[in-house]
């Protein structure tokens, strides 16, 4: 597990205490629907571990160190300004696993539409019966964002598309540069 830096200190939390909620993704890349459930779990938590997920038989865009980058670029001033402190980390196990080594009690999980609602109430009984000491909380997407994916985000910039509008404006930059050679 490697941990970003996350800019300022936030004080010290007392771990019997804290309200501690990890939201799990590959985060590949960081999206507006990410930002808006992150912004809605800063209302529930402390601290809130955003987990990139880093799995052998997949290849993302971007490289884990980048994708962390990107989650304190975009996200880590706003939370922090809603008093909630935002951690960084990478996992390649069982996300209960993950929530257990960082103390969080909550699993976060956002929901576009009803294909997710299956999907995730499925992950959230099996995480209930190897994890029962870490709630699942089912955050609903804003209706601004629930069309946006991030394997969409990929495919409309990899054809050279304008996605000012699904992501933040430094992953704009960053998905512009890595394509840019596919687009001269």
């Amino acid at each position: 597990m490697r941990t970003a830096p996350c800019g300022h200190k936030a004080p010290t939390l007392d771990p019997a205490m804290a309200r501690i909620a990890l939201y799990a993704g590959s985060f590949d890349p960081v999206t507006n629907g990410h930002l808006d459930v992150m912004r809605q779990a800063a209302r529930l938590a402390e601290q809130l571990v955003c987990a990139v997920g880093v799995h052998p038989g997949k290849e993302p865009l971007f490289s884990a160190n980048e994708r962390l980058a990107m989650l304190e670029e975009t996200a880590g001033e706003a939370l922090r300004k809603a008093g909630c402190e935002l951690k960084c980390i990478t996992f390649d196990d069982l996300v209960v696993s993950a929530a257990h080594r960082v103390g969080a009690t909550m699993l976060i999980r956002g929901l576009r539409d009803g294909t997710d609602f299956n999907y995730e109430m499925s992950m959230a009984g099996m995480n209930a019966a190897l994890a029962p000491d870490v709630q699942t909380v089912f955050l609903p997407a804003s209706p601004m964002v629930r069309p946006i994916t991030a394997t969409l985000v990929r495919q409309i910039a990899s054809m050279g598309g304008d996605i000012t509008t699904f992501v933040p404006q430094p992953v704009v930059a960053r998905l512009k540069q890595k394509f840019a050679s596919t687009h001269r």
